[in-house]
């Protein structure tokens, strides 16, 4: 099971608060916690280090359950900037959409396994993990 760095309480803060203000979205210390959580919160739902989500430059995780790969670059890669992945994350945008534009880049035949824990936050209650 992957390791939480951010505690939930702070995490869920800083997504409320980016959801609660859109320009947070341009960057800064609220901005990356909340993308840095919402990856972690992925490892924590998919575990696993098949596919690897990155979101350059404020973190990267691994996901869902199979074969690990041991060196190198993994056979399943998932890239995309901040703004998608946070988009993706809290239901603003969908993955199909985000291939659709260009917004993702994906390769490997199992990289959009990880999607179908999209999105992580959903409704009212946003209990993270549950």
């Amino acid at each position: 099971m992957a390791r939480r760095r951010i505690s939930l309480i702070d995490g869920m803060t800083a997504v409320e608060q980016v959801l609660a203000n859109a320009e947070l979205k341009q960057g800064g210390s609220v901005f990356t916690m909340a993308v840095r959580f919402l990856l972690e919160d992925l490892a924590e739902r998919v575990p696993g280090n098949t596919v690897e989500v990155r979101v350059p430059p404020l973190g990267a995780t691994q996901c869902v359950q199979g074969p690990a790969h041991r060196r190198g670059t993994p056979p399943n890669v998932v890239e995309m900037n901040a703004t998608t992945w946070f988009e993706l994350a809290v239901g603003q945008l969908s993955i199909q959409s985000a291939l659709a534009d260009a917004k993702v880049i994906a390769s490997g035949v199992r990289a959009l396994e990880f999607a179908e824990a999209l999105p992580l936050i959903r409704g009212k209650d946003h209990l993270l993990g549950s």
